[in-house]
């Protein structure tokens, strides 16, 4: 049984992911998070409570 579910297990694994792909993502994240805040600075959107 124990075999059985170490060979199922090791099926499972994928490859490990290749680090062109990982900085791929990162950039795009970072684009996309730096486009949000110019966007929130530009039309004036308050990070804080509202004064009354």
């Amino acid at each position: 049984m124990i075999a059985t579910l170490a060979k199922a297990l090791s099926r499972v694994r994928r490859p490990a992911t290749d680090v062109e792909d990982l900085k791929t993502i990162a950039i795009f994240c970072g684009a996309g998070l730096l486009f949000s805040l110019v966007a929130a600075m530009a039309f004036g959107l308050a990070l804080g409570p509202e004064p009354f």
